[in-house]
């Protein structure tokens, strides 16, 4: 979920968390839907503080990234280990890692693709673009149903195609502004198949041929998340209420999307929570079989 952050400060921790909350709040999606028990709430402010935390500072910190990325994945490791976190945002989520049982792995996935991040900047294929997500969308789906004890290898399976088709959303809605941070998600072979240069990205708004780019962009990523919209399905509880809350934020920012016609550049691309809420009652309702 990568996109143009804050700089990450050393904030008392309930100036933190006020800070945690209005991005939360910018979302895409609910983050943890106000209706689910506190309990839950919680894990998931926990897990999407940590998400946030290094995501910022594989963006913005001003000193060595990289090296402070290596810090923090050291610091990580110390709640697997038995040792205790030296940062605030790691040691409040320790008692969730603990309490659900969570594995290392999605975490470390997460601090990887911000080391990347810091290398990489084009991607040539589609091929590859899905590769970065895997390192950093595909973590998330995977630690939110650790938390609600849903994982197997059918919703981790619909869950990845989910959290890569809300990963590839956002940088459709954040074009501009990633290529003025030097970023460009756009594969390399789709800019020259439709003859679109990346200075073409600078405009104040799309010419035809990265219209046309965009249009396919945006249909090729809400066919991914068509297909992992069955996870719902798959789910049950509270698990399966927070997951349509995602994939609902998914759907209404591809109708957002749509409805910019190609033009990421000048038009605004940010779904309502209405649009969301309406989306998500729906998903729940449906009594389709799982496919």
């Amino acid at each position: 979920m990568a996109s143009s952050r804050p700089r990450p400060s050393r904030t008392s921790p309930s100036s933190g968390e006020e800070a945690l909350r209005t991005r939360e709040n910018a979302e895409n999606f609910p983050v943890a839907l106000r209706f689910l028990p506190r309990r839950h709430r919680d894990h998931l402010h926990a897990i999407y503080g940590y998400a946030r935390m290094v995501d910022e500072i594989g963006d913005t910190f001003t000193g060595d990234r990289t090296a402070r990325l290596h810090e923090l994945a050291a610091d990580l490791g110390t709640i697997w280990s038995g040792g205790q976190p030296s940062d605030a945002v790691l040691r409040r989520l320790a008692p969730t890692v603990h309490a659900r049982r969570m594995s290392a792995e999605p975490f470390e996935r997460l601090i990887e693709a911000n080391l990347q991040d810091q290398v990489v900047s084009r991607y040539e294929t589609f091929d590859d673009l899905r590769r970065y997500c895997a390192l950093s969308a595909e973590p998330v789906g995977r630690m939110v149903l650790e938390i609600f004890g849903q994982a197997t290898p059918e919703t981790i399976a619909r869950s990845d195609q989910v959290c890569t088709a809300l990963q590839l959303l956002e940088h459709w809605q954040d074009v501009g502004e990633d290529r003025r941070a030097g970023r460009v998600y756009l594969p390399q072979e789709d800019l020259r198949r439709y003859g679109v240069a990346e200075n073409d990205l600078d405009q104040q708004s799309a010419g035809p041929q990265l219209r046309e780019l965009m249009r396919f962009e945006i249909e090729r990523a809400a066919g991914l998340l068509a297909e992992g919209t069955a996870i719902v399905r798959q789910l049950q509880g509270w698990g399966k209420v927070s997951v349509a809350g995602f994939v609902a934020g998914g759907q209404a920012t591809v109708s957002a999307l749509t409805q910019t016609e190609g033009d990421v550049l000048a038009r605004s691309a940010r779904p309502s929570r209405r649009t969301t809420a309406i989306r998500a009652v729906g998903l729940l309702a449906s009594r389709r079989s799982v496919r």
